[in-house]
């Protein structure tokens, strides 16, 4: 059987597959089975940073692994705590835990602020106010986070204490936050949701209900972190500071992890015993996202505004292009065509697109070239022009 019939064969139908079998790659180009290369504009869903079989990490993952593979959290590992210590200086925070994916690092978060909640306000101050069309993970609490009611089905019973408002309506966000709200968890460029940027009087007044009300912001950066937006984390445009900040995709430039970041009015919630990880912190892991973290610099987070802005100039006014969304290197495409038509008229051409809602969405890597770029969205213009 070829790996397409074993995969349809063996693996739980839970992904709806391109008709690609991807091989191998370099950089922002990706090899399949069928002897053509693609120009990757996803970067596996914003989580090869810098793209494939990138030295750096593979030089670092290969000598760690030389020397020990995992030892458990039962031991001190260097390359979790040089990690820890990056991301602390880099984001202002205080603490870190580490799990192994986006949805475990929010189940972190959730957890933290429902203690704190307790703690902080009393019993039954556990309710966490979430927005609609935000995405935070697929286990049944994320989901239960999760503002979209299409996810809301066949697992019942979800986890309670969820609270759903409009994203940029401050009015609903004030009547949603009484004393049982421990905090309010946002995606400031929503993701899955259709590349949707948060209204900058919505985030403020956000921030000033919580000096008010008091509760925690949970940042979700699991996509916009590690450089995705321009800055290292999404919520710098915004000059705001969160309690609680998630994060994983680009974080292991292609290796699973996940980081839950506690400022200081946090970092001491959680206590021995509280929360635990059997993976978390793996030393191979670690030691390539820390060459991750090491790379994103002001300079490559200048170069990803300075490609965002490029992209949308070249597509703005485009015909059959009815709005680009998104910050830096994060974008979504409205097109007059289906997107996923687009979509799938690119990959035949070349090019691996994503979409987002009734978005085509790019999320490539962060060091992708300006021709590489070019050679994208002409395609993309093409494609569309021939789906009008």
């Amino acid at each position: 059987m070829t790996t397409i019939e074993k995969d349809e064969t063996y693996i739980a139908g839970t992904y709806g597959r391109f008709p690609l079998e991807i091989e191998s790659g370099k950089g922002s180009i990706a090899l399949g089975t069928d002897g053509k290369s693609y120009v990757d504009m996803g970067a596996g869903i914003a989580v090869n940073t810098f793209g494939y079989a990138d030295d750096v990490m593979n030089a670092a993952v290969a000598a760690q692994l030389s020397k020990v593979q995992h030892t458990s959290n039962l031991y001190y590992s260097e390359p979790c705590a040089l990690l820890a210590e990056a991301l602390v200086k880099r984001s202002g925070m205080r603490k870190v835990f580490f799990g192994n994916s986006g949805a475990e690092a929010n189940e972190c978060a959730i957890k933290t602020a429902r203690k704190w909640g307790a703690e902080h306000k009393g019993a039954g101050a556990n309710v966490i106010v979430t927005l609609l069309s935000s995405v935070h993970g697929r286990t049944v609490t994320t989901l239960s986070a999760t503002g979209q009611e299409v996810f809301h089905k066949h697992f019942d019973p979800f986890t309670p204490g969820f609270r759903y408002v409009t994203a940029n309506d401050v009015a609903a966000l004030e009547s949603a936050l009484d004393e049982k709200v421990a905090a309010v968890m946002v995606e400031f460029v929503q993701g899955e949701g259709g590349v949707n940027v948060l209204d900058p009087a919505f985030v403020r007044r956000l921030f000033e209900l919580k000096k008010e009300r008091n509760f925690l912001v949970i940042a979700d950066e699991v996509q916009t972190g590690n450089g995705r937006t321009g800055k290292y984390f999404a919520y710098e445009h915004y000059g705001v500071t969160p309690d609680l900040v998630t994060t994983a995709k680009g974080l292991g430039g292609g290796l699973p992890i996940g980081a839950c970041l506690f400022a200081e009015s946090t970092a001491s919630v959680l206590g021995k015993g509280d929360h635990g990880s059997t993976f978390g912190g793996n030393p191979a892991v670690c030691a390539g996202a820390l060459t991750v973290v090491e790379r994103i610099d002001d300079a490559l987070l200048a170069e990803v505004t300075q490609k965002g802005e490029y992209i949308k100039k070249r597509l703005e006014g485009a015909a059959g292009v009815r709005s680009v969304s998104g910050m830096g290197l994060m974008l979504g495409v409205e097109t007059l065509p289906d997107a996923k038509k687009v979509v799938a008229r690119c990959l035949q051409k070349g090019v691996l697109f994503l979409t987002a809602k009734s978005k085509v969405r790019m999320l490539p890597a962060l060091n992708v070239s300006y021709p590489l770029i070019d050679r994208a969205i002409d395609i993309l213009l093409d494609a569309i022009k021939e789906e009008l």
